[in-house]
């Protein structure tokens, strides 16, 4: 099944027999949504001054870019499979890794309602990020065209924004990992949610791999530039209502200075 999304797997039709006691969510998750509190806690990776910044950004108008983490900026598949292949290990619960990769990006308990009782998905949302640091940040890699796409905004005197579904200190953990010269790191959101601390840093363009992605620049005002490079395609992101659909982020640095020179007055003479 496509539905826009590349290689995306079927939900299962039924629970797992080693969990068949209770209520199943293997078909159709609950709508699993994670609290979020403000004011955010912010980490400061390259800690900008405290008045923000000022300068005249990439386009006039733009003080930040912003960027989605997974599957964005950082290739978290081998991890997040491992994860899961180790919850399933301890659990006795098969779980399809592919499956899990090929639709990254809601929130962990959206996943894991696929293979567990709604009762028992806080307790292993507890053991998975318990194991995360250990077993998927070390084998996280930066997805292609990433530093160079960060590079772009900091040449044309913009900061960097991450703001990620992923949890605060795994999303933490990841850029440190990765050496990704950023400004703010938020964790924690999803879709709409990330649209306040999009607007909190000024944030001009959000760029992102999933439709969620598209849905939290439009709450913010923003420019929604998709990237395809996860679970939806060119077509899908564009369907969806992205202002701006790329392949990957090797084609974000080009598009970047033209959007820049789009908006950038007439000469007189």
């Amino acid at each position: 099944m496509r539905d826009g999304r590349r290689g995306l797997a079927p939900a299962p039709s039924t629970a797992s027999s080693a969990r068949s006691a209770g209520p199943s969510s293997a078909v159709d998750p609950p709508g699993w949504q994670i609290p979020h509190t403000f004011p955010f806690t912010l980490w400061n990776v390259l800690e900008p001054d405290a008045t923000g910044f000022t300068g005249p950004g990439p386009v006039p108008g733009w003080s930040a870019v912003g960027f989605d983490l997974d599957l964005t900026l950082a290739d978290t598949r081998a991890g997040i499979s491992a994860v899961f292949a180790a919850l399933a290990a301890e659990t006795g619960v098969p779980i399809d890794t592919d499956a899990v990769v090929g639709r990254l990006g809601p929130p962990l308990e959206t996943e894991l309602a696929y293979w567990f009782p709604a009762a028992e998905v806080p307790a292993m949302a507890d053991r998975y990020r318990a194991m995360y640091p250990e077993l998927a940040v070390p084998v996280t890699a930066l997805m292609p065209g990433a530093a160079a796409a960060l590079q772009a905004v900091r040449d044309r005197g913009a900061r960097v924004v991450v703001v990620s579904g992923k949890n605060q200190a795994d999303t933490e953990r990841t850029v440190r990992f990765l050496g990704l010269p950023v400004d703010e790191v938020v964790g924690g959101l999803f879709g709409a949610a990330k649209g306040t601390a999009l607007r909190l840093h000024g944030v001009g363009a959000y760029v992102g791999d999933h439709t969620g992605d598209v849905d939290a620049a439009r709450a913010a005002a923003a420019t929604a530039v998709g990237v395809a490079t996860g679970a939806f395609d060119a077509d899908a992101l564009t369907a969806y209502g992205a202002d701006v659909v790329l392949p990957d982020l090797l084609a974000f640095p080009e598009w970047l200075l033209g959007a820049a020179g789009a908006d950038e007055p007439a000469p007189t003479g």
